[in-house]
């Protein structure tokens, strides 16, 4: 696989894949775990506000509603799993999906924490790496484990895009 008319599909095949493991994941976790699941509406309203300049809030959860943040918030997150299934393949080369194999993969998807950590979490008011939540440690060990199982959605995405492919 060596063309972007072949790699623009696997990139969107190991991406959606992963992605809906990772949701997947984050349903189960509540009765698993007892952690609630995201809330992509909040990630939405903190991309909405950010029209106006409001880059960082104290707690997004205070800031006010916007109309479609849902929406906003679940294509974001839908769209950054493709992002991360494309770096996946432009580090790994998309012969990558002709040979599927876990290492790539989750280091790809255990690096993808630093985003939350870094940009998402201080930007809705919850802190570097959750620092400002009731109980960091514990966020931080939730997202690591979110972010791993996404990693292991990138290594089934990539597999179900080899197959899907011939």
């Amino acid at each position: 696989m060596d063309t972007i008319a072949e790699t623009l599909p696997a990139i969107i095949i190991t991406g959606i894949t992963a992605t809906l493991v990772m949701d997947a994941w984050s349903w189960l976790r509540q009765p698993l775990l007892g952690v609630a699941p995201p809330n992509y509406a909040l990630v939405g309203r903190w991309l909405l506000h950010m029209r106006h300049g409001q880059f960082r809030h104290q707690r997004i959860a205070d800031a006010a509603p916007v109309q479609g943040e849902s929406l906003a918030g679940w294509l974001f997150h839908y769209l950054t799993g493709l992002v991360f299934a494309a770096i996946l393949l432009l580090l790994w080369g998309a012969n990558w999906i002709d040979h599927p194999t876990p290492g790539p993969a989750l280091l790809v998807g255990i690096t993808t924490v630093a985003a939350p950590f870094l940009l998402m979490q201080p930007g809705m008011g919850a802190g570097i790496a959750a620092s400002r939540t009731p109980h960091p440690n514990a966020a931080r060990i939730q997202s690591l484990l979110t972010h791993g199982v996404f990693g292991m959605g990138l290594y089934l995405g990539g597999w179900a895009a080899h197959w899907l492919q011939g």
